[in-house]
């Protein structure tokens, strides 16, 4: 088949779970024999070959603002596929909806991963909110198929808009790494420090965790790995409010991420929007315990794998989940046991590509 992929940053993945997807099931449906196109956005992949790991990259322009960058690529990324013969277009983001028509007018077959409840996040002015809610709905009537990652948001289509879902899986294969010049770097022990990483954003609430660590009777550090385009206030008061224990690093991929993400004692997950966090995904497959934001998505992730605390509480009940962790380390170690076996069973990359491109056959046979 001839598959594209359009809707992310595109690749080589350096910003998100979508473009991770996008990377690791492109080249998964490449292995098998298909013909993968991956939609770049020009400002943002700086990569500058014409393929990546056997997919074709299509490098397009778009406008680098909050609210137009995302649907204004995927415009322009549609019309371009409209001459290009695809067999299936897989979009991904609710958000991308009202484009997901133009594909079929040519007779392509169109999938569109929609993602978490995008609304509920706090960076969103009210009439971004409804147009959210109201591309949600168009996901339901515009494209030949709707996927998502989450069972939550599965029956949040069904009830809201009695519309039904194929659920796919997210991936998480990683590769460890030993300790090496990025522990160095920050000064860091292995199983000696606690890991965030995600979008420094307000509904990430990586507040939580630096208040949280202000009451944990440790000798450990917190490490705060990402950033955020749009919110330099935010960060400015996270930093702040942050002890001398927090590190913040940054962005950071690649074999850093990966480094960090294989010797934490414990990773957090403190969102309280979205659907499956990747993030959750691959510090369960690294071998880490981890503790989330108890909200219906994250614990449908975790299983009985995880920890999780009070969100709607804040600081104080991710202190005391955190200080039980370190003054039991044996029970922090049959977590990690259990984190890596739940990722072995659900979150394989190839079990996620399997899933795909029988659904992609199934598309093109109707």
């Amino acid at each position: 088949m001839k598959i594209a992929l359009l809707g992310t940053r595109g690749i080589p993945a350096s910003y998100g779970g979508f473009e991770t997807c996008a990377e690791e099931l492109g080249a998964r449906l490449v292995e098998r024999g298909h013909a993968v196109t991956v939609y770049c956005r020009s400002h943002h992949i700086t990569y500058t070959k014409p393929r990546y790991r056997g997919m074709r990259l299509v490098r397009l322009p778009t406008i680098p603002n909050k609210y137009l960058d995302t649907l204004t690529h995927a415009l322009i990324s549609s019309v371009h596929a409209l001459t290009q013969d695809y067999d299936v277009v897989l979009m991904f983001i609710a958000g991308n909806s009202p484009v997901s028509f133009l594909p079929r007018l040519v007779g392509q077959k169109v999938a569109l991963n929609v993602d978490g409840l995008d609304w509920k996040r706090r960076k969103w002015p009210p009439l971004a909110k409804k147009y959210i809610q109201f591309a949600e709905w168009l996901a339901t009537k515009l494209p030949n198929v709707v996927v998502t990652d989450s069972r939550r948001v599965q029956e949040y289509y069904r009830e809201r808009f009695h519309a039904e879902t194929k659920y796919i899986a997210y991936g998480a294969d990683v590769l460890p790494l030993p300790p090496g010049e990025f522990l160095k770097q920050y000064g860091l022990e292995p199983h000696k420090y606690v890991l965030f990483v995600g979008r420094l954003v307000p509904e990430n609430c990586p507040h939580h965790l630096v208040a949280a660590f202000d009451q944990i009777d440790t000798d450990m550090r917190c490490v705060i790995v990402g950033d955020a385009p749009y919110a330099a206030d935010y960060i400015q008061q996270l930093k702040a409010s942050a002890g001398p224990r927090v590190i913040f690093t940054g962005y950071l991929y690649g074999e850093g991420y990966q480094e960090l993400s294989s010797h934490a004692f414990a990773f957090v997950e403190t969102s309280e929007v979205g659907g499956t966090h990747p993030a959750v995904l691959e510090a369960m497959a690294f071998g880490n315990v981890v503790v989330v934001n108890d909200t219906r998505e994250n614990l449908e992730t975790i299983g009985d794998a995880g920890l999780h605390y009070a969100g709607s509480e804040g600081a104080a009940p991710l202190a005391r989940v955190l200080q039980e962790l370190i003054d039991h380390p044996e029970m922090a170690e049959e977590y990690r046991c259990r984190a890596k076996e739940r990722v072995r069973e659900h979150f394989t990359w190839d079990a996620v590509t399997d899933e795909y491109e029988a659904l992609f056959e199934r598309m093109t046979k109707k």
